[in-house]
């Protein structure tokens, strides 16, 4: 299989700008060869400007940014692609417009036949995977199916938040909330992403990168830390 993925929780840490934190791994990943990217802003209201800041980062790397909105056929643009990457926001508004547009089966016939190198950050990350029932969100508009692309055979939790013991706060912790979906059958493994970390997958392979540690949940089992480097390439062969 010839994907290379790049799934990173989140955009901005705190106290730095937009992918700042990752952007020494945006660049070793797309490369001197890529020269332009497809930019998915779907997942904001405000495409246009979503679209200008991807851009205006992106530039400052060596990349040209497209956005898809902009193109007249967006089936066209995935097919026409260099790179693809789908920023965060709002993972519910994210799908059904890849839905609406008809590109989900697109991008991943890019992505797994043809190589196209995939990075998606939080939301993006989100419908990369197996379904976005793990996301954080809101569900603001209702997709057609909460299947997402299905680049890996998993599912991710970006943004993920170790429970707070001197918190007051009375509602469910990120944990207990995976745990629920785990009570459903045949769910798949959840890759909890603190802030900070991210998913590198070439091929069959699949390493832990970024500052922070990665939370594995698998149902009927308890949970494992990983650190980052950690060879996570077990998760795509299940």
């Amino acid at each position: 299989m010839k994907r290379r993925l790049l799934l990173v929780s989140n955009s901005t840490l705190h106290g730095g700008g937009y992918l700042d934190h990752c952007q020494l791994n945006i660049s070793d990943f797309f490369g001197k060869d890529v020269k332009r990217l497809l930019f998915v802003p779907y997942a904001l209201h405000d495409r246009d400007a979503y679209t200008k800041t991807a851009r205006d980062k992106l530039k400052t790397l060596g990349y040209e940014v497209d956005g898809i909105h902009e193109a007249s056929d967006p089936v066209d643009a995935v097919r026409k692609a260099e790179a693809i990457f789908i920023g965060g926001g709002n993972t519910f508004r994210l799908l059904k417009s890849l839905y609406d547009n008809k590109v989900v089966t697109e991008i991943r016939r890019r992505v797994l036949e043809d190589g196209v190198p995939y990075m998606g950050s939080s939301a993006g990350t989100n419908v990369a995977t197996v379904s976005i029932n793990t996301t954080n969100d809101m569900p603001i508009v209702y997709p057609p199916s909460f299947s997402a692309i299905g680049l890996v055979p998993f599912n991710i939790n970006p943004h993920y938040l170790d429970p707070d013991t001197n918190s007051r706060h009375m509602g469910e912790t990120r944990e207990q909330r995976i745990t629920q979906f785990h009570e459903e059958p045949h769910t798949p493994s959840v890759l909890g992403l603190r802030e900070g970390s991210m998913l590198l997958v070439e091929g069959n392979k699949a390493t832990l990168l970024g500052t922070t540690r990665a939370r594995l949940f698998t149902r009927g089992k308890a949970s494992v830390e990983y650190d980052p480097g950690s060879d996570l390439s077990f998760l795509l062969t299940h």
